[in-house]
């Protein structure tokens, strides 16, 4: 075997693969179990999803709807990781320590906020059809 087939391969290998999934999965089921956030918009999203089929939007919309899902879900789970690296590190209370957590939380607000207007533009017509 060639050096550079030998380099090929190891940074190919399925098993580090399959183990950066294994792990990646370790750390979901731990948001899941011990944070009540991320169930909470883990089942939003679903109930959205599910509304959005429900309503029939179309595929574009569909996609819109999973992706803003999926963003205020990125940030509450990087704004667990940056809690819980700060709570590592200190338990001191400092004034920038703060700051960095109520940054990491607004990008969680701004997501929540992202994802209402875009659930209004796809289903507030639905909904207004729905009760007349």
């Amino acid at each position: 075997m060639t050096r550079r087939f030998k380099l090929f391969r190891r940074i190919f290998l399925f098993r580090g693969f399959f183990q950066s999934l294994k792990i990646a999965l370790k750390g979901i089921a731990y948001l899941f179990l011990y944070h009540r956030n991320m169930r909470i918009i883990f089942l939003l999203g679903i109930a959205a999803f599910l509304l959005g089929v429900y309503f029939r939007l179309q595929g574009i919309e569909l996609v819109s709807l999973c992706i803003t899902s999926t963003l205020v879900f990125m940030a509450e789970m990087f704004n667990t990781a940056i809690e819980l690296m700060i709570d590592m590190s200190t338990r001191k209370y400092h004034t920038l320590i703060k700051l960095v957590k109520d940054i990491a939380a607004a990008v969680v607000l701004i997501a929540a906020i992202n994802s209402l207007g875009v659930g209004y533009v796809l289903f507030s017509e639905h909904i207004i059809q729905l009760f007349r």
